[in-house]
């Protein structure tokens, strides 16, 4: 079975760049169809990036320009790329295997969460 593990994150100031990682361990995998949600104190979580089968992506309108996801199918690795952080970015960021067919919607599979924090 397929777990999903996090590297990256960390405390930028606002402005910032940061680079998350979420790579496929203990089983083969594509890496296609994986969303990024976040989830700041008292909020609930929300999606902000997905990378979908065939190469496609989309983005919460929040993180829009600013975040970009991509993959490495060799590496089996999907990464989101944040620039122009703000604190209002602050969050325990999670990845994970979204279910099929174009729902977005999570599946059981996620990433431990890493910790993102935009502070001056």
């Amino acid at each position: 079975q397929v777990q999903l593990v996090q590297s990256g994150g960390g405390m930028v100031p606002p402005g910032g760049s940061l680079k998350l990682a979420c790579s496929a361990s203990g089983s083969t995998s594509s890496m296609e169809n994986i969303g990024w949600f976040r989830q700041a104190p008292g909020k609930q979580r929300e999606l902000v990036a997905v990378y979908i089968r065939g190469g496609g992506t989309n983005y919460a309108d929040s993180v829009k320009g600013r975040f970009t996801v991509s993959r490495d199918a060799d590496k089996m690795t999907v990464y989101l790329q944040m620039h122009d952080l703000r604190p209002e970015d602050t969050a325990i960021y999670y990845c994970n295997q979204l279910l099929p067919y174009g729902t977005y919607l999570p599946g059981p599979t996620w990433g431990q969460g890493t910790q993102v924090t935009v502070s001056s």
